[in-house]
């Protein structure tokens, strides 16, 4: 890849190598990246058009970012690619220490924000604005997160790591599959799929669209 570093001495990885734990966070990232720009589109329409929003389709939005962003992804970058990138790349200290500061806070933020949404659907108009600010900074700091990530954490990993880190990342990130990166979803998460497909607006789903 043109204007990355040469690997690491004895890393014996070329710079144009692909590796699974990099498409599956780049996946990952864009897909989440579509579900977040989704719900703040059908937030925006509601708003406009002067109605509630579908609450069903937010709640499975939610859900969704809960189960799998939060739970999966977070945790292996947290256990396995984060302290792997240390032991190579001390000096990313400061970075990774931000981003794990971010990954211990997301599920009391994901927990926050469902409580908005429980608000806004119960009490009503009066707590529309407090759902969509919440939103509006929930989005805005997993997009600066994923930037942090895209910017500093992937390129140093391949620019550091050697076969052998490859290899356990890599089986480890392969497994997954979240269904919005093209995999199947688990039998149990087939409707809350279903439903966001059908009911959420583009680029997610293919709802009403939001523009």
């Amino acid at each position: 890849m043109t204007g990355v570093k040469p690997a690491a001495a004895g890393a014996g990885i070329l710079p144009t190598m692909r590796h699974a734990t990099l498409d599956v966070i780049h996946e990952e990232h864009q897909a989440l990246a579509a579900m977040l720009r989704s719900l703040s589109l059908l937030l925006a329409q509601a708003r406009r058009e002067g109605h509630l929003p579908d609450f069903s389709v937010l709640r499975a939005m939610l859900l969704y970012v809960d189960e799998f962003p939060e739970r999966l992804h977070h945790r292996k970058e947290s256990e396995l690619l984060f302290p792997a990138l240390l032991r190579r790349a001390p000096e990313l200290a400061d970075a990774v220490a931000r981003l794990e500061r971010d990954h211990a806070q997301g599920e009391r933020a994901i927990r926050d924000l469902q409580h908005a949404l429980l608000a806004f659907e119960v009490l009503g108009e009066p707590r529309r604005a407090d759902f969509e600010r919440a939103v509006e900074q929930y989005v805005r700091g997993y997009l600066e997160h994923m930037g942090v990530e895209e910017a500093e954490i992937l390129p140093a990993a391949r620019r550091v790591f050697n076969e052998g880190d490859w290899a356990a990342l890599d089986a480890a990130f392969a497994a997954n599959q979240d269904p919005l990166t093209g995999h199947e979803p688990p039998p149990d998460y087939a409707p809350l799929f279903h439903k966001i497909v059908m009911m959420a607006p583009a680029p997610i789903g293919l709802g009403p669209a939001g523009a």
